[in-house]
C-alpha cells in the first residue's frame, strides 16, 4: 500500500474509535421521536424544520458542508441531553450554527452574533445567545470538533479513488454531500452510526453506477470498518427512501428554500426614512466648461424634481439644486444620483 492509503486507513481507524463519543444519545432521540406536538414538548417535525433553517443559513453565509453537518451534530447531541421547549429551539439552532462556524470557517467569515440574529430573525438578544452558548458548551463539555458522517464520507471517497482505475469524476463528492444533508434533515438518521450512514450513501451511488470494481472496494471498506450486513441493509433502505422522497417534485427542498424577512411597520418606516439620508461624500471640483459632470448634475436635478413631484412635494427643487451647484454651495453629483436612487426606491415601495 502507498503512504497515502496507509494514512487514510490510519485516519479511518481513529475516527471509528471516536464516532460513538460524538453520537447523540439514542434514548434522548427516541423521546423526541415519540413526543406529541405541543408548546412544552419538542417533536420531530420541529427539529427537522430547524435543521432546514440551518441549511438555509449555511447557503446564505456561504458556509461549507462541514459547518452544516457539524451544526446538526451539536444540535442533536444537545437535544438528546436536555428537555427543550419549542420556543427555545430558534435560539439553540442559531447558537449551534455559530459554534460550528467557529470550528470550521475562517475567523473573518464567521458572522457576529448581532448579524446572525438579524438574518435568521431569531427572537432573542445577543445576551440570550451568549447564555445559550454557555449552556450548550458546558453540556457538551466544549467538544465541538466531532466525528460525523461527513468525516467518513470523505475518507471512504478518498480510499475508493486510491484503489480504482476508473475515472475520478464517477463518484461525485458534491452530490454525495448534498444527499447527506438531505438525510440530516430527518431525525431518524441521527440514530445511525456515522460510518454506516456514509457507507450507505456510497453503496447506493455505486449501485446506480453499476460498477463491480467500486462495489468490491466498498465491500473491503465495510469489512475493515466492521459494519454488519444487517445494519447496512437496514439503513440503506431508509436512506434510499429518503433520497427518493427528496428527489420527488413534491418535496420542498431545503437547499432551494429562501430566507424570508418579516419586518414590523416601525422597521419598514425606518428603512424608508433611511433612503433619504445623504452620506458625506467628496465634492467634485468646478470645471471651466459645461463638461460631463455638469450634464450629469442637470440630469440629476431633473430626476430630483420628478422625485419631489411623485412624493407630493411643492416648489421646484431644480432651481434650488442648480443655484447650490453653480454658487459653489454643493458640488456633489453623487448626492443628486443618490436622490434619483431614492426616488426609484420610493416608487418601488409605493
Amino acid at each position: 500500500m502507498s503512504s497515502e492509503v496507509l494514512w487514510l486507513f490510519k485516519q479511518l481507524n481513529l475516527h471509528l474509535e471516536l464516532e460513538g463519543r460524538f453520537q447523540p444519545r439514542e434514548k434522548g432521540l427516541s423521546l423526541i421521536e415519540g413526543a406529541a406536538e405541543n408548546e412544552n414538548t419538542l417533536c420531530p417535525r420541529q427539529r427537522n424544520a430547524k435543521v432546514e433553517d440551518l441549511w438555509s443559513l449555511t447557503n446564505f453565509f456561504g458556509f461549507a458542508t462541514e459547518t452544516f453537518v457539524l451544526a446538526v451534530n451539536i444540535l442533536d447531541r444537545f437535544l438528546a441531553l436536555m428537555k427543550v421547549k419549542p420556543k427555545h429551539l430558534s435560539c439553540i439552532g442559531v447558537c449551534c450554527i455559530q459554534l460550528a462556524a467557529r470550528v470550521v470557517e475562517e475567523e473573518c467569515n464567521v458572522p457576529s452574533a448581532h448579524e446572525i440574529i438579524r438574518i435568521s430573525q431569531c427572537k432573542c438578544t445577543v445576551s440570550d445567545l451568549k447564555r445559550m452558548e454557555k449552556i450548550i458548551s458546558e453540556k457538551l463539555h466544549f467538544e465541538f470538533k466531532a466525528t460525523t458522517a461527513l468525516t467518513f464520507l470523505h475518507l471512504y471517497h478518498a480510499i475508493v479513488l486510491c484503489h480504482t482505475s476508473e475515472r475520478k469524476e464517477v463518484l461525485n463528492l458534491d452530490k454525495l454531500e448534498a444527499q447527506l444533508k438531505a438525510c440530516n434533515c430527518r431525525l431518524v438518521f441521527s440514530k445511525a452510526k456515522p460510518s454506516v450512514l456514509a457507507l450507505c450513501l456510497l453503496t447506493l451511488e455505486v449501485q446506480t453506477l453499476k460498477s463491480v470494481e467500486l462495489l468490491e472496494i466498498l465491500l473491503r471498506v465495510q469489512k475493515h470498518s466492521k459494519i454488519s450486513d444487517s445494519d447496512l441493509l437496514y439503513w440503506r433502505e431508509l436512506v434510499s427512501k429518503c433520497l427518493a422522497d427528496y428527489s420527488s417534485p413534491e418535496c420542498c427542498k431545503p437547499d432551494h428554500k429562501k430566507l424570508v424577512w418579516i419586518v414590523s411597520r416601525r422597521t419598514a418606516q425606518n428603512l424608508q426614512n433611511s433612503y433619504y439620508s445623504v452620506p458625506e461624500l467628496p465634492t467634485i471640483p468646478e470645471g471651466g466648461c459645461f463638461n460631463g459632470s455638469e450634464r450629469l448634475v442637470t440630469l440629476g436635478c431633473f430626476l430630483c424634481w420628478e422625485f419631489s413631484s411623485s412624493c407630493g412635494g411643492h416648489g421646484s427643487p431644480v432651481e434650488l439644486w442648480l443655484n447650490h451647484y453653480y454658487l459653489g454651495k454643493t458640488k456633489n453629483v453623487r448626492v443628486l444620483l443618490f436622490l434619483w436612487w431614492s426616488w426609484q426606491l420610493c416608487r418601488t415601495v409605493a
